[in-house]
């Protein structure tokens, strides 16, 4: 492992070559600081071509992360939170790891379970109060 890689999760090491820093200027107030520094900082990372996550977890990133992917397969997060492109950057990677992590947390399995008795006897008494609710409006003689 390289001083510019970063570890994502146990097993999921991204190589810092495959990540691509873009800078621009920034919008919002800040002065004189907004028309001449490139403080924005956008993050890109060819999640279809990249060689540190396997087939099964491109998917999973694919399917959760899907509105941050563009038609080509990069991966686009950017920041411009901070007037220092530094720290921008540094809020970028977070970001980035953040959201790695998250989209290759395997989900959950859902465990069938069953309506319990008084849950059961619970909505047939609402259904009974509605009913005679709509019954008393209609004028029509309840039994």
């Amino acid at each position: 492992m390289k001083s510019g890689d970063i570890v994502i999760m146990p097993g999921v090491v991204v190589p810092g070559s495959e990540l691509v820093f873009r800078t621009s200027r920034s919008g919002g107030p800040g002065g004189q600081n907004v028309n001449k520094v490139e403080s924005k900082v956008e993050l890109l990372f060819d999640a279809a071509n990249t060689s540190s996550i396997s087939e099964v977890q491109r998917v999973r990133v694919f399917s959760r992360l899907r509105n941050r992917i563009d038609s080509d397969g990069v991966l686009h997060i950017s920041s411009q939170v901070s007037r220092s492109q530094w720290e921008n950057k540094e809020l970028v990677v977070s970001e980035f790891i953040r959201l790695l992590r998250e989209a290759l947390k395997p989900a959950k399995k859902r465990m069938k379970t069953h309506p319990s008795k008084a849950s059961k006897e619970k909505r047939l008494k609402n259904k009974k109060i509605i009913s005679e609710k709509k019954r008393a409006r209609s004028g029509r003689e309840i039994g």
